[in-house]
């Protein structure tokens, strides 16, 4: 395991994910300071040299509250709305955040007609691309506001542990950082079970890894450990390793690209060709 670790220093293109719990407070007001910490650090590792691409969540929560609302609308016009609002907010945040450390950002808001269209996948490759050439940080999330995928959690990405995993696949990503509200993976649900241990590493992902996946993620945010086990499934396909952690403290992204043994790490598999890899970002 120390040698997996090890390799994780050496990483030099890193996708980060970070959901809605760990932008927001319980109140579902955004948490401008930990989004500081978070932009801080993401620049941080800019400032070493690595290519960043960072996926986000919080699109409707913090249009949500932007607008005062003290619950998510029922329909899906209303919650389509929710996230125009929300994606401009996040992104005025991000941007004003990303520039006190020197740092310019660039949208990118996919489908998943984006991602399965050949031609449409190859300029999303070649936009991330130049944008990473020109040091700009893309910041990505699945387009709320014409895809109603994710806010259904009933088909193509889903939610953005996946979306995170296909970027990841896409860009030719070393390792994707999963930043949840949970330290890792678990044997048992630990919020269940006090006796639940944490499973420092994942060689391969089998059936037995498969179940210790729990449920639903917490009540702001749309993913559980299956989703993320589904987007180790993905990653780690493609030759991406993939650390899930807890985004309590965004200071542990530098832990991760120590080497320190923080989170679950799932060991990347040898990626054989490009066509399996480009199958593994579609999730096929």
């Amino acid at each position: 395991m120390m040698e997996s670790r090890n390799r994780l220093k050496t990483a030099k293109r890193v996708v980060i994910k970070v959901g809605t719990s760990t932008l927001t407070h319980d109140s579902g007001r955004v948490d401008l300071a930990r989004m500081d910490r978070l932009c801080r650090a993401v620049s941080d590792q800019m400032n070493q040299g690595r290519d960043v691409v960072l996926v986000t969540s919080g699109a409707i929560g913090v249009g949500l509250a932007r607008l005062r609302m003290k619950e998510k609308p029922k329909e899906m016009r209303e919650k389509q709305a929710v996230a125009a609002v929300g994606q401009c907010e996040l992104m005025s945040l991000y941007s004003r955040l990303f520039s006190e450390y020197g740092y310019v950002v660039g949208q990118v808001l996919l489908t998943r007609g984006d991602v399965e269209d050949p031609q449409a996948r190859e300029n999303a490759r070649n936009t991330f691309e130049c944008l990473l050439e020109k040091e700009v940080l893309p910041i990505v999330n699945e387009n709320d506001t014409v895809s109603t995928v994710e806010i259904l959690h009933n088909g193509s990405f889903g939610d953005n542990d996946t979306l995170s995993a296909i970027v990841a696949a896409l860009v030719g990503a070393d390792l994707l950082i999963l930043l949840s509200d949970i330290d890792g993976l678990f044997d048992r649900d630990p919020r269940q079970d006090p006796d639940a241990r944490l499973i420092g590493f994942v060689k391969r992902i089998d059936d037995d890894v498969a179940a210790s996946a729990g449920g639903a993620g917490s009540r702001r945010g749309t993913g559980g450990m299956k989703t993320k086990i589904e987007a180790a499934r993905i990653a780690t396909s493609a030759g991406v390793a993939m650390v899930i952690a807890n985004g309590r403290d965004p200071g542990v992204i530098d832990d991760i690209l120590q080497g320190h043994p923080v989170g679950t790490l799932f060991a990347a598999q040898p990626r054989v060709a490009e066509a399996a890899g480009e199958a593994a970002a579609l999730g096929k």
